[in-house]
């Protein structure tokens, strides 16, 4: 008598806690550590300046630390950080295993083949989650007391944390799904960040409606500084969406762009390269 196939979100469970140690010690956690340690880097160097003396400006303008920090939420973290994990960790989910000739082993267990995609993601979702918000803690301690306070701001964080943490997880679903359907989903997904994102959303009309950064943008709490370039950038991309649709599309594309990968994945014949 067969075994009893186990339920997708128990499985699933099972193959996050296979992945995570896996992925805690790869390269690309390396490259994370990178990747958000060059704004805390840079956030310990303005500090040094400022307690030495020096005049802090953004854009040829004296700013405070909130603005400051506002400024690397949105450059740093949301517009790069956020977008680069997604697809360095996303696309490689599936197509890792496929490479390592390791996905037969795994489709061979008795579980259902998209837990296999879920477990993944949820391990990717752990490892991004907790090397990339303490990182925001601390550039936050180190910019915001330049002339300013940590009480006032606090509530801005909060929010920062929730939007990197929301960010994080609609991008992988996103590139979860490139790395299940396309032979090239790193290259496709880098194209999609730092191409079609950044041209849409210059652009007026509908198409910025179909980038996941448009409605991450509708969610970030700060004020840019005023008389700079990105108070120019800010008006040409002044179509911010609301709050309430900004959530309510997240979430769709989160929930399809899963569903989507996940049964791709349960369909697909891999056949391995010799």
């Amino acid at each position: 008598m067969s075994a009893k196939t186990p339920g997708l979100m128990y499985a699933s469970l099972r193959v996050f806690d296979l992945s995570l140690g896996e992925m805690l010690w790869s390269r690309r956690t390396v490259f994370m550590a990178l990747v958000v340690g060059l704004p805390v880097l840079l956030s310990l160097v303005v500090r040094a300046l400022f307690e030495l003396g020096a005049p802090i400006r953004v854009m040829g303008g004296a700013a405070a630390g909130p603005v400051i920090f506002g400024l690397m939420i949105w450059v740093f973290f949301v517009r790069f950080s956020v977008p680069v994990l997604a697809v360095f960790y996303g696309t490689s989910l599936i197509a890792d295993e496929v490479e390592d000739k390791t996905i037969t082993y795994l489709f061979s267990r008795p579980i259902p083949r998209g837990a296999v995609l879920l477990g993944k993601y949820l391990a990717y979702l752990a490892c991004t989650v907790f090397v990339v918000l303490p990182a925001i803690v601390l550039v936050w301690l180190l910019i915001v007391p330049i002339q300013g306070s940590l009480g006032p701001s606090f509530p801005d964080l909060v929010v920062d944390l929730g939007l990197v943490a929301l960010g994080l997880t609609v991008y992988g679903a996103l590139f979860a799904l490139f790395g299940a359907l396309l032979r090239r989903p790193l290259l496709s997904g880098l194209i999609y960040v730092f191409g079609w994102e950044t041209f849409v959303l210059l652009m007026p009309g509908y198409l910025k409606r179909v980038s996941v950064a448009y409605y991450l943008q509708g969610l970030v709490p700060h004020a840019m500084p005023g008389d700079s370039a990105v108070s120019l950038i800010q008006s040409i991309v002044r179509d911010i969406p609301s709050l309430a649709e900004s959530l309510v599309f997240l979430g769709i594309i989160e929930v399809l762009c899963l569903w989507f990968a996940a049964r791709a994945v349960a369909t697909r014949e891999y056949v391995l390269e010799q």
